[in-house]
């Protein structure tokens, strides 16, 4: 299965966000190192924009033998549909590049739902609608018909968000959400701005 990890350096409230290292390795390559250690996952590849603020980002990632695609900044939908067209995948998994701490068991958990359902009848199979897990730790696997098919229908703020539309529209599709089993206690685990990063490191230092 491929995971697309979708990643930028122009972030408007923390800029190179992902590049921020904790403990030695960038926030991206933390990510890319969980997502990795999913059984499920035999390819990755981080989808970022082709302008300029991303050459720092793209750079990296080569020399990390990270595979990359560079496509429009701000339509990110057509990012992942060019990906997943050139890769002739059915389904592909969406992790945002600033979640350091994604669990890759969540992947595997949305992978079971997949394998386990008859016909491959869902659109999406996700943890995110609603909400139960963590900022930080959503997983969405999407299948690439579903967006060629109606990418031509996205606003821009579709376009940015990726799934968004499919949310607002889920009475026309199929969508499986799945809960986080136990106490959700609400700690974020993504990073939007420095403030996130310093709390992160402070409260997971012992699992980076």
């Amino acid at each position: 299965m491929l995971a697309i990890i979708q990643a930028r350096s122009s972030s408007k409230r923390f800029k190179n966000k992902v590049l921020k290292k904790i403990n030695g390795k960038t926030i991206i390559f933390h990510v890319y190192q969980n997502v990795k250690k999913s059984k499920n996952i035999n390819k990755i590849i981080v989808a970022t924009s082709n302008k300029y603020s991303d050459d720092q980002l793209a750079s990296h990632l080569k020399k990390k033998k990270i595979k990359i695609y560079r496509g429009d900044l701000n339509n990110v939908a057509s990012r992942f549909l060019e990906v997943a067209n050139k890769e002739k995948v059915k389904y592909f998994f969406r992790i945002s590049g600033d979640s350091p701490l994604i669990d890759f068991k969540i992947i595997d958990q949305a992978y079971q739902i997949y394998k386990n359902s008859k016909e491959k009848k869902f659109d999406i199979i996700t943890n995110i609608f609603p909400r139960t897990f963590p900022k930080g730790q959503s997983v969405e696997l999407v299948k690439t018909n579903l967006l060629k098919k109606n990418i031509n229908k996205f606003s821009y703020h579709d376009k940015e968000h990726v799934t968004k539309y499919f949310y607002k529209n889920h009475k026309k599709f199929k969508i499986r959400n799945f809960r986080f089993k136990g106490l959700f206690k609400g700690i974020k685990q993504a990073v939007d701005t420095k403030k996130d990063l310093e709390l992160l490191i402070k409260k997971f230092k012992k699992k980076f």
